[in-house]
């Protein structure tokens, strides 16, 4: 008979694979299909398949034939780039620029309308803590940067070089995000255009 011992580290082995599957879906969210054309979802099926088999190989220890450990390491690599692409992409070409917060008011005039900006907020919490916290806020459709942080519904003051908020509309997009009265923009991040990070 075999070892029952052996067997079920094996098995334990081979489902820990299994608990890398959701980690696919944060690190490459393409894979749920949302907002993605044909031609880039049959891009995305493919590469999805051939970073698995590449994954399957890397833990089986057989490719072809029997891997030795460094190629191995290096089908991983590849199965990693496969799964996260945006990782390379991001070194070269990094996606987001931290902007300090006297710059908001004229990117947020500048940026596509639907821009999602990536802001860190300092205040203090319900008990009268100091707290940070990071949100996102959408831009809306306006003329003038003025006229869209308006639409925000924020009102921002500069007060000793920082930018406080002195208003936050009721129901407002900020007040959803929770922005509130007296909170200080640290700073944000400007999207910047990126290539296709499958190239």
């Amino acid at each position: 008979g075999g070892d029952p011992i052996k067997t079920g580290v094996v098995a334990f082995w081979y489902s820990m694979r299994t608990a890398a599957l959701p980690f696919l879906f944060i690190f490459n969210p393409q894979l749920l299909l949302i907002d993605v054309g044909w031609v880039e979802g049959i891009l995305v099926f493919v590469v999805a398949v051939i970073a698995m088999l590449t994954f399957a190989a890397a833990l089986q220890g057989w490719f072809i034939t029997r891997s030795r450990i460094w190629e191995s390491a290096l089908l991983l690599l590849i199965a990693f780039s496969f799964f996260r692409p945006g990782f390379w992409m991001d070194m070269i070409s990094p996606p987001y620029e931290i902007r300090e917060p006297a710059a908001f008011t004229e990117v947020v005039g500048l940026v596509p309308p639907g821009t999602l900006l990536q802001t860190r907020i300092a205040g203090l919490d319900q008990f009268g803590a100091p707290t940070q916290f990071a949100t996102l806020l959408e831009v809306p459709e306006g003329a003038t940067g003025e006229e869209r942080v308006q639409a925000m519904g924020i009102t921002l003051l500069e007060r000793d070089d920082k930018q406080i908020i002195d208003n936050v509309a009721f129901d407002s997009a900020a007040q959803k995000a929770g922005l509130d009265w007296d909170q200080e923009l640290l700073f944000f991040r400007e999207p910047l255009p990126q290539p296709s990070k499958y190239w």
